[in-house]
């Protein structure tokens, strides 16, 4: 069986329009424990993404006012997307290749879940713990010495 985008992405993804101001962008983040929101254009599109280094970057470490700033001014506007059927190991290779930690998942336009190292990591451990299991039914008695 081949894993699919779709069975490891969070389909809980955070969605911010543009026009929000940062701080408040930032304090939803800070409730749903996120490092991310997806930012959607005028007609839901997506827009972009903006993440905890966007926020360090270019708000935190230059002095802006995050009041009056606006989330579309630092979000980044290129994102890397598959589809809810690209393999999994295709957007690994991709988030490796790309040297990048999410993916958005998108269905034609619409944003249904997104990728995060995190969740990679979860895959993989699921992955060894089942391989660990399949090797621990292998093991074989000693024959008897006669």
């Amino acid at each position: 069986m081949v894993l699919t985008a779709r069975d490891i992405m969070d389909s809980q993804v955070v969605t911010v329009d543009g026009e929000l101001d940062v701080l408040s962008c930032s304090r939803l983040l800070t409730e749903r424990h996120k490092g991310y929101a997806v930012v959607l254009g005028r007609q839901k599109e997506l827009g972009g993404i903006v993440t905890e280094w966007d926020f360090l970057s270019k708000v935190v470490a230059v002095g802006a006012n995050a009041t009056t700033l606006r989330v579309r001014e630092i979000a980044t506007p290129i994102v890397r997307s598959c589809t809810p059927e690209t393999p999994a190991e295709d957007v690994v290779e991709l988030m490796v290749k790309e040297g990048i930690r999410r993916i958005v998942v998108q269905s034609g336009t619409q944003v249904v879940g997104i990728i995060t190292s995190r969740d990679v990591l979860a895959m993989f451990r699921q992955y060894v713990d089942k391989l660990s299991a399949q090797i621990a039914g292998y093991h074989s008695d000693p024959a008897p010495m006669g």
